[in-house]
């Protein structure tokens, strides 16, 4: 549909600033409203007409019978809209229901706002700031609950049979616990799966963290469908090498090297750190494992007597350090650091920490979806030539990736 230039001089009138058209009490808030209540009026013209057509009449007993008037919340603000009536009683509209107090745009904005980790309190200031409409804590509460069946479907869709690689990662909440108030660990399982894409496996709350709690996730995981992990990188989670044994016998457990490297760095004084990393390097970018392990020797040399609990922290884990150095380039750096979930972590933090505490853990999970959700908006490849890698990994990991994967490739 087509609006002339005459159309919108109409419209603009003596409008002079921005506010006259989009201010609270602007054009763009009137022109909702007319244009609501013309919907409505050509909902009951149809009606009527169609009531017609079934009696066979042109003089239908049934016709208009006054209006109902009431306040509509939508993005723009709130407007008057004036639902018409018929006689009988028989007209149900379907763009602004009966009872119906607030358009579908103001849901989204709403769970939007409530992602990005603001309270209630804060959502009720932002929107009354914007649009001028005041929207009560049991709207706000209505609108996020409504999205609580939807989050427990997500949590328990089907999975993909195989994921080459996944990371697990966590973060500390605040969730009310029996009345207490405690710190909750929530747990990021973060995959990449055959098309190269990230995706998010599931989020789980601490339990007692132990091979026990760890066994559960990952039949949860196997439950839901899937049947192979090629690669899990994590790091220092108490229990998990069993559970995955377990679970997953053939997985490659990986030591993150990014939380190796920090967890070297709690020993050593600032002065020294920017030396220790640069020689940490030429252990982790060694091109073999032979390497690697003479590097490590040089580095013990280097700073054996000086920070001798660094050394120990890289000896103690190398058995999980050295699996990614099988790698060719291409995915080796994409395997042994969990940069991407926790860059997706980051942004999840940045969510829950401005709640001060959750009243429940399904507020957490309720939250960190939303969260998610906008997340995967920005989301790009992790490899650049992800065909190239997925030739190499079906090469080295001959036998587990299923042919329908391997097709084209």
């Amino acid at each position: 549909m087509a609006i002339n230039n005459d159309i919108l001089d109409e419209l603009i009138g003596t409008a002079k600033s921005e506010e006259d058209v989009f201010g609270k009490d602007g054009i763009l808030k009137e022109l909702s409203s007319k244009l609501v209540n013309r919907i409505l009026e050509k909902e009951l013209d149809n009606h009527l007409k169609e009531e017609s057509k079934s009696t066979g009449k042109d003089n239908n007993k049934n016709y208009r019978n006054g209006y109902t008037k009431k306040k509509l919340k939508t993005s723009n603000g709130t407007i008057d809209i004036q639902t018409p009536r018929d006689r009988d009683s028989e007209f149900d509209p379907t763009f602004v229901r009966k009872r119906q107090r607030k358009l579908l745009g103001l849901d989204e904005k709403v769970l939007a706002l409530y992602g990005r980790g603001m309270s209630t309190r804060d959502i009720q200031s932002f929107v009354q700031d914007l649009y001028g409409m005041e929207v009560s804590k049991e709207l706000i509460s209505d609108i996020t609950d409504s999205i609580n069946e939807e989050v427990k479907q997500w949590r328990l869709r089907a999975l993909d049979e195989l994921y080459p690689i996944v990371y697990i990662d966590g973060f500390v909440v605040k969730c009310k616990d029996n009345g207490t108030i405690k710190n909750r660990c929530v747990y990021i399982v973060f995959g990449i799966n055959m098309s190269g894409t990230k995706e998010v496996l599931g989020i789980y709350l601490d339990g007692n963290e132990g091979a026990k709690y760890w066994l559960h996730v990952l039949n949860e995981i196997k439950n839901r469908g899937v049947q192979d992990i090629l690669i899990i990188c994590a790091d220092g989670l108490k229990g998990l090498d069993d559970a995955i044994t377990a679970a997953f016998p053939k997985t490659i457990m990986q030591t993150c090297i990014v939380h190796l490297i920090r967890c070297s760095l709690n020993f050593v004084p600032w002065q020294d750190r920017k030396a220790v990393v640069n020689d940490l390097k030429s252990i982790y970018k060694a091109k073999t494992v032979s390497d690697a392990e003479s590097a490590l020797d040089d580095f013990e040399l280097t700073w054996g007597d000086k920070y001798p609990a660094a050394v120990k922290t890289w000896r103690r884990n190398w058995e999980k350090v050295i699996p990614f150095l099988d790698f060719p380039p291409d995915i080796r750096k994409v395997i042994y650091t969990t940069n991407s979930v926790e860059s997706l972590n980051r942004q999840l933090r940045k969510s829950t920490k401005t709640k001060g505490h959750f009243p429940s853990e399904e507020s957490v999970y309720k939250t960190l979806y939303l969260s998610i959700t906008q997340a995967q908006k920005k989301w790009t490849m992790p490899v650049r030539d992800w065909t190239r890698a997925l030739n190499q990994l079906c090469i080295m990991f001959e036998g587990r990736v299923p042919e329908k994967y391997t097709r084209g490739v």
